[in-house]
């Protein structure tokens, strides 16, 4: 069979050993955790909002002072990356998935039992954040690495766990909080974030072995016995020097590691063991945190895309709707055009997967094009007029986000970035410098409304930073082919070169013999 699975019969857990990426198996279940991840991460960060009024109401406090919380938690959630990479690396993703859920979990109950803004901040802001991090970037990793050829296809489906989320909890909440309050129910949101724990738990390591590695090996009586009749019809005592059959029989010479010693006390003397020697070498330990990705052009160039591209996947969804109501739509149709978006955002997610999954593409170029198209979206905002003209915009930038959101982590494990192999650690580093853009967008967008007096101003910035970002990303495969074709061309000069001359043995003695017999014809003379 083309794949082995030697784990099939241990608990939950056990590491699953393949001989090659699965594409499948334990991986569904993977699948299946991310996706519930996804709801009770992002999903619950974008439903916040139905407990806005409820706060500004109870801690008499501006809409702008109860928006940094969620500033506070998406800024923490992403600085931290490196964080959860390096703790990922050191005692795996199950553990630290768990610890990010009871986390997440922790900070929204203390939440409930708040009593000014401030206690929002460090419960909400910094201790859920924290875990928000620690669950989802692990999660999304060790997804990657179930599935090979299927995995833009299955990575994309997982991520509308958080679609499917906001349509189910803004409603389920909203109607909670007309019978219990706004306090228990977000005890009850934070009592449900317990899942995340839950899903880590189905997280097993996986472990990729060569198939040389699986197969058993001959036994070594055979090879044994092999040898006792070359010995016995040579009629060459194994004790003997000079046979030379001491030195094919030896037990470093023998193939397979036979069982046969000679008389010599030689090679105890020096403590050599044949098995030892013969054992396979340790393998190098896991780096905590890969800083090699840093001298990759093509990362750093994939880096400062996510840096610009990130300013542009927050302003529809933040002032859709003061947009709507400044051109005279009621507050009702203002909520379909928001939702509307968010269904477009699913079969965006799906069809980008869908497409990515085909074989031969390149999929580098095709997340250029989706940026570029969401460029035009952005761009597009501000000249829509009416009800149907902003259904258009909402739907078409919501399809288009879902091309680019469920997809552009994942390329991480791509060759044409950075590969499978790294992927963990360069998806900290990634995450982390998306950070930066993530805190600073949003009051750049909101002192630009503030001076223009115009929500069009807020549009335009966050398409400029996509069009900056859609040319970094299409620096990505020619930085990546030229990093390529250097190490080729060094390799090639290497070979050319070949290795210094290597002088023969006896030449010492050749020399020796020269001078001898120079100095006894001078003798003779």
């Amino acid at each position: 069979s083309t794949m082995t699975v030697k784990a099939v019969k241990m608990p939950c857990t056990s590491a699953n050993v393949y001989t090659k990426v699965p594409d499948g198996g334990w991986g569904w279940t993977v699948a299946f955790a991310f996706f519930v991840v996804e709801a009770l991460t992002y999903g619950i960060i974008k439903s916040f909002g139905v407990f806005f009024n409820d706060l500004m109401e109870s801690f008499d406090e501006t809409n702008s002072r109860i928006s940094w919380i969620i500033s506070i938690c998406v800024f923490v959630q992403t600085f931290t990356a490196p964080l959860s990479t390096v703790l990922s690396n050191r005692f795996g993703h199950r553990l630290v998935v768990m610890a990010g859920g009871l986390l997440v979990s922790t900070g929204m109950v203390i939440a409930s039992f708040a009593r000014s803004v401030v206690d929002m901040y460090v419960t909400i802001g910094v201790v859920s954040g924290l875990g928000y991090c620690l669950s989802f970037l692990p999660t999304v990793t060790i997804l990657s690495q179930y599935f090979d050829k299927r995995r833009s296809l299955v990575t994309a489906v997982a991520s509308t766990g958080e679609c499917f989320a906001v349509f189910s909890f803004a409603p389920a909440i909203t109607a909670l909080k007309e019978q219990i309050g706004w306090r228990y129910s977000m005890l009850s949101v934070g009592v449900l974030q317990l899942g995340i724990a839950a899903c880590g738990s189905l997280l097993r390591p996986i472990v990729i072995r060569e198939q040389e590695e699986v197969k058993a090996q001959p036994p070594e009586e055979s090879t044994e016995t092999k040898y006792m009749l070359e010995n016995e019809q040579t009629c060459t005592s194994i004790e003997s020097i000079d046979s030379g059959v001491d030195i094919t029989t030896s037990p470093s010479n023998v193939p397979g590691k036979t069982k046969a010693e000679p008389k010599s006390e030689e090679p105890k003397q020096h403590g050599q063991n044949p098995v030892e020697n013969n054992s396979t070498p340790p393998e190098p330990k896991t780096k905590l945190l890969d800083f090699s990705v840093m001298r990759d052009y093509s990362f750093i160039c994939y880096a400062f895309f996510g840096l610009f591209a990130t300013l542009g996947f927050f302003a529809p969804s933040l002032y859709i709707i003061p947009l709507s109501r400044s051109l005279g739509i009621g507050k009702d149709h203002s909520a379909y055009i928001l939702s509307a978006m968010a269904i477009a955002e699913v079969f965006g997610r799906i069809f980008a997967g869908w497409v990515l999954n085909k074989k031969p593409i390149r999929k580098i170029y095709i997340e250029l094009i989706c940026v570029v198209l969401l460029s035009v979206a952005l761009v597009a905002f501000p000249f829509a007029s009416g009800f149907w003209g902003l259904m258009i915009c909402s739907v078409y930038f919501g399809f288009m986000l879902g091309t680019v959101a469920g997809t552009h982590i994942p390329l991480l494990a791509e060759d044409d970035v950075v590969g499978i192999e790294r992927m963990s650690s360069a998806a900290g580093v990634y995450v982390f410098i998306q950070s930066l853009a993530g805190l600073a967008g949003p009051p750049l967008a909101g002192v630009l409304v503030d001076t223009t007096k115009n929500y069009s101003s807020a549009f335009y910035s966050c398409a400029a930073g996509m069009v900056l970002g859609a040319m970094f990303l299409a620096l990505v495969r020619p930085c990546k082919t030229g990093l390529c074709h250097q190490q080729q061309q060094q390799q090639v000069e290497e070979s050319i070169a070949g290795p210094p001359p290597e002088l023969p043995d006896d030449f010492i003695d050749m020399d020796i013999g020269k001078a001898e017999n120079s100095g006894k014809g001078s003798d003779s003379v």
